[in-house]
């Protein structure tokens, strides 16, 4: 089916699945995790409530009980999942994409997540072939409260004094704004902080630019120290500095690492995207960086693996071991507060920070529409290790391949056909050499 992806299941509804495909779903997904109890969140997308009782159908003539948590975050999912024992989870929404689209994040005990490769595959073969046949006594729907003890654990992680902080918060009219008041007080300056799934004044997705806008133009009308944006469901967030400029995601690991690894030094995911900046200034401040694969069903499997500190995507995905190693934007915002406020202290801004952070040129992520991916990489590969054999080579994840003064990235997209790109060197200059070397080896491919 078209919307099982690599780490869940999205798309257009009523084009890509529909309710009786969900019904389907909830109905084999008991058998799939051995569970008699799914624990079920949702965002405020227009769409979500019909998916909910569809899902609740198939999950009740399972035999099986649903909690409801009612409207969540995704991340309080993951939480609720793990701090009250639940073997099955579903959070039925579409993260950052826009409002004609929804889905459904699987996790399992521990909030691990049930991805294709771990378990997605198997439920898709089962609505497809599977036999319904309804239990003879059928489950329940329990109302089940997560947000008081979900708040009350992000509670610890507030910074003591945040009066001495000028915030602007965009909650992207997304699931953020279900609970972050709850967290930074009436004080800060909140943009689109209403629950509306139809997102009425720009789409939840903080990478593009055309979203954060609003908050750099309000960032510098307030006057602010910071400006934090979410994505629809709050398992993302991204940060515009003091000057409104948008701050690329992967340097706030190396931000992070400043709250974690003054108080204990250990490994560090990065995905495979990131800048040589963060791994550098991830050593200097004691930490091991570790490069793996993009996405949260690569990373919080290796979370556990390494035993990381915490780990970080150039997408605003942020991991902690002491969040059952799973993501939370709201989370990794109240540690980037925390880092803010010292450094004010020392008389140091974000900006200032940021610029002691990055010390390389760095394209962010360029798209290629190519339909044959695979043969672009490969030639890609073989054009640079024919004029000089690479100091390092990964391929877990597309290929990135580093020089002593320059590296690159290419992967291939596992839903569209794009190739996405990083390219970095030590000055603009040296960039778009180098950028303009793999454009040219890329026209060939490109449609």
């Amino acid at each position: 089916m078209k919307a099982f992806k690599a780490y869940d299941i999205r798309g257009v509804y009523n084009q890509d699945f529909t309710a009786e495909d969900v019904y389907k779903i909830g109905f084999f997904l008991p058998r799939l995790l051995n569970t008699d109890k799914v624990l079920v969140g949702r965002d405020v997308r227009s769409s979500t409530e019909e998916i909910f009782e569809a899902l609740s159908r198939g999950v009740n003539d399972a035999g099986a009980d649903i909690y409801d948590m009612g409207l969540a975050t995704t991340p309080m999912v993951y939480f609720g999942t793990a701090h009250f024992n639940f073997d099955a989870s579903v959070q039925i929404t579409a993260s950052h994409n826009p409002k004609e689209y929804n889905g459904l994040k699987v996790s399992r005990s521990g909030a691990l997540p049930v991805g294709y490769y771990s378990g997605l595959a198997d439920l898709e073969q089962l609505i497809t072939s599977g036999i319904i046949e309804p239990a003879e006594k059928r489950g329940t729907i329990v109302p089940f409260a997560v947000k008081d003890a979900y708040v009350q654990f992000l509670k610890q992680y507030v910074p003591e004094d945040l009066s001495s902080l000028n915030l602007t918060v965009d909650c992207s009219n997304g699931m953020a704004a279900l609970l972050i008041k709850d967290l930074l007080g009436e004080e800060p300056h909140y943009l689109f902080d209403t629950l509306d799934g139809t997102f009425p004044n720009h789409a939840p997705n903080p990478l593009e630019e055309e979203n954060v806008r609003d908050l750099k133009d309000w960032v510098m009308k307030n006057s602010s120290d910071v400006g934090i944006i979410y994505d629809g469901d709050a398992d993302r967030v991204m940060f515009v500095d003091e000057k409104g400029k948008f701050i690329p995601p992967d340097l706030i690991i190396a931000v992070l690492g400043r709250y974690y690894l003054e108080r204990e030094k250990g490994p560090v995911l990065q995905d495979i995207r990131t800048s040589r900046s963060v791994s550098e200034y991830i050593e200097k401040l004691g930490g091991t960086p570790h490069t793996w694969k993009v996405g949260h069903a690569y990373a919080k499997l290796k979370m556990r693996e390494l035993n990381a500190v915490f780990g970080g995507e150039l997408a605003g995905h942020y991991y902690f071991r002491d969040f059952y190693n799973c993501d939370s934007g709201i989370l990794a915002s109240l540690l980037v507060l925390q880092v803010v406020l010292e450094v004010k202290q020392e008389g140091v801004s974000l900006s200032q920070l940021i610029d002691e952070i990055k010390v390389y040129a760095n394209s962010g992520e360029i798209n290629f529409r190519i339909e044959e991916k695979e043969a672009a990489m490969e030639a890609l590969k073989e054009h640079f290790s024919a004029q000089k054999k690479p100091s390092a080579l990964l391929d877990f994840d597309g290929y990135r391949i580093e020089y002593p003064d320059w590296w690159f990235n290419v992967r291939p997209s596992n839903t569209e056909p794009y190739l996405r790109l990083v390219v970095e060197a030590p000055d603009q200059q040296q960039l778009e050499g180098r950028l303009e070397e793999i454009r040219g080896v890329l026209k060939q491919f490109e449609n």
